[in-house]
């Protein structure tokens, strides 16, 4: 510490003014009378809530199956087909077909030109497997049904012929094989993540076309077989369809057992029915939690008929992986005025056929809407 000299009053002030000096630059600085020191701290605000983020509803998986009735592109319509080739028949219905992921129809007869005709038959059919495969690919078939009662009409040879013509296309097939147990068997497709199951069965004659156990042929429609194939189908697949080649020809009324059958074919887990043989329309029966279609008609068929002159594309959507809606598309398959190429109706004639469709509906306890010349059926 430095003393300090006490040798008058000057020294005295002048220490007394430094000192002064400085406790003054060491003071606290006046606060801006705009900015008032708080009497206390200010209180924290709470932070802001923010909700936790809502997923997005996953909209629920829908697909669409196209099914017509029997196609055979042969016989009276070979001359045409040639002139004007093998995608003539599907030009008018095509776009149509094409909403479905899965296209189904009954391929009546086989794509051989090999084997020899059955001679306990009066009518043999078989189309070339070289044009004819092709064209049902490009019209949009993936799946055909092979369960009928021209499938031998060239033997064992032209049904090999028709499964090789339908494997190089990449078109499935049930409900015929080189024994019983290969007719049975299930084809299992996806569509957007959805499996769907096909079986097919035919109970139409002639006996010798049913396969047997080291016999080729198609799967004949037994109750037991069909309770016991759906199920197993089911245990695999969230949709299967089953195809039945059955009833009269020309007659819309249904005999028993095409009932019995389609039923069981339901209470066993098949979600929808597809029948055809009669060549026209029969009814749809909304049963459970299920839709019957027991005859779909002809579609594209190589033979002139009066009877035989108005059919429908069925369009059924599966939502979640059940039956919603079904939609039937009159067409007119008459060929002396379509020469071979169904075409959609319209207007008054589209509504005759929704009407005809009605009424056989009607007597199986089912309502087919009318809208704009479509036959419609809802899922209750």
């Amino acid at each position: 510490m430095i003393p300090i000299r006490q040798t008058g009053g000057r020294w005295w002030r002048l220490l007394v003014t430094a000192l002064g000096v400085l406790c003054v630059s060491c003071a606290t600085p006046p606060v801006p009378r705009s900015l008032p020191m708080p009497d206390a701290a200010p209180a924290v605000e709470s932070p802001i809530s923010i909700p936790a983020p809502v997923a997005a509803s996953t909209p629920p998986k829908e697909i669409r199956i196209a099914a017509v009735g029997d196609i055979m592109l042969g016989g009276t319509a070979t001359p045409e087909l040639r002139k004007f080739g093998y995608d003539y028949p599907f030009e008018k219905t095509q776009d149509i077909l094409k909403q479905g992921q899965i296209v189904f129809g009954n391929l009546e007869g086989p794509l051989t030109d090999a084997g020899e005709p059955a001679t306990s038959k009066q009518y043999v059919f078989r189309s070339p497997p070289d044009k004819v495969a092709p064209a049902l690919a490009r019209a949009g078939f993936n799946v055909v049904s092979l369960a009928n009662n021209h499938t031998l009409d060239y033997g064992p040879e032209g049904l090999v012929d028709t499964r090789a013509a339908l494997d190089k296309a990449g078109i499935g097939y049930v409900g015929a094989g080189r024994n019983l147990a290969e007719a049975r068997q299930p084809l299992y497709m996806v569509a957007d993540g959805v499996t769907v199951a096909f079986l097919a069965y035919s109970l139409t004659f002639p006996q010798e076309f049913w396969a047997g156990s080291d016999r080729s042929g198609t799967a004949f429609g037994h109750e037991r077989h069909v309770r016991a194939d759906v199920a197993a189908a089911r245990a695999q697949a969230d949709i299967v369809m089953v195809s039945f080649h059955w009833g009269q020809e020309g007659k819309t009324e249904l005999r028993d057992y095409q009932v019995e059958l389609a039923r069981v074919a339901i209470d066993s887990g098949a979600s929808a029915v597809l029948g055809h043989h009669p060549h026209i329309l029969q009814g749809v029966e909304r049963y459970n939690h299920g839709v019957i279609l027991y005859s779909l008609g002809n579609f594209a068929f190589g033979s002139f008929s009066n009877t035989a002159t108005r059919s429908a594309i069925a369009l059924l959507t599966f939502r979640d992986k059940r039956w919603r809606e079904l939609k039937m598309i009159p067409l007119n398959v008459k060929n002396a005025e379509v020469v071979f190429q169904p075409r959609p109706l319209a207007g008054p004639e589209a509504a005759e056929v929704v009407g005809h469709l009605q009424q056989l509906s009607q007597s199986l306890g089912t309502t087919l809407e009318n809208r704009d010349g479509v036959a419609v059926l809802v899922a209750e």
